[in-house]
């Protein structure tokens, strides 16, 4: 339906997003590994790697040589493999754009937590839908759908710039869009569940992430922000910022938006 590109919304509590840009450059590192791996042993990276519900429930087991970590792990190691790089683009944009922000709002190691955690819920409620397939499955989606449901609960009304159909650039309010593409997720959970795409591993990073968000927040941070405000970026000079300006007579000017603005003599 779309792809978000840029959001408003600088950060308050951090100066660089230290954990995004890890799990990002983590994932690109994967993805390029095994792609200039032969094809059998990309695909034994693939099964090695990947979450297989019917291994997970002890319906089948790996043959001798293809396990690379043990079971419990892959709940976590099969968010890092991807099975094309356009599958790959497309978390790692949402991550890129939305993770910064989850991050500022929960700090570094919390964060990094908060990630794996819904990539593990994620896993459990595709295996939990599909006990007996032995289909690898493979994508960070279910940790960037965490990502993508605390976001919208932290700053739904920050405007964020999508592609609408890989054609039309528009700025929107980040709960018109992050709504849609949820409700996209459990609607498709419903009518395809046995789809190429897991729509259960999307859902149940959506449910993880909504209810992480609320014990894994930095004290004082508030839910459903009320008003659109470009938050002051972190500096080492707490007077300047990207929000504020000076003005000739010397004045800082805080710049809110739509052309409204703060002045503080």
């Amino acid at each position: 339906m779309f792809i978000p590109f840029h959001d408003a919304n600088t950060l308050k509590h951090i100066k660089v997003q230290w954990v995004t840009l890890s799990l990002i450059a983590l994932n690109v590192a994967v993805w390029l590994f095994t792609s200039i791996e032969s094809e059998q042993a990309a695909q034994a990276t693939t099964v090695g790697l990947g979450y297989i519900p019917a291994i997970a429930f002890g319906d089948a087991v790996l043959a001798q040589g293809l396990e690379i970590v043990p079971e419990p792990l892959t709940y976590l190691t099969y968010a890092f493999v991807h099975s094309g790089f356009w599958h790959l683009a497309s978390n790692m944009i949402f991550l890129w754009v939305f993770g910064d922000n989850v991050e500022d709002a929960m700090g570094h190691l919390r964060f990094l937590i908060f990630y794996l955690l819904c990539a593990a819920a994620g896993a459990l409620c595709h295996g939990l839908l599909t006990m007996t397939s032995q289909a690898p499955l493979v994508g960070a989606s279910g940790a960037i759908s965490g990502v993508v449901a605390a976001y919208v609960m932290l700053h739904p009304r920050v405007r964020v710039w999508v592609l609408v159909f890989f054609r039309l650039p528009l700025p929107l309010p980040a709960f018109v869009p992050l709504l849609l593409w949820i409700g996209q997720q459990f609607f498709m959970l419903a009518i395809a569940p046995d789809g190429d795409v897991s729509w259960g591993a999307h859902v149940g990073g959506i449910l993880a992430g909504a209810l992480l968000i609320l014990v894994l927040r930095r004290q004082g941070v508030p839910l459903f922000d009320r008003e659109i405000v470009t938050p002051r970026a972190v500096k080492d000079d707490p007077g300047a910022g990207p929000a504020i300006t000076v003005d000739a007579a010397g004045r800082k000017i805080q710049r809110l938006p739509w052309g409204r603005r703060r002045e503080e003599y």
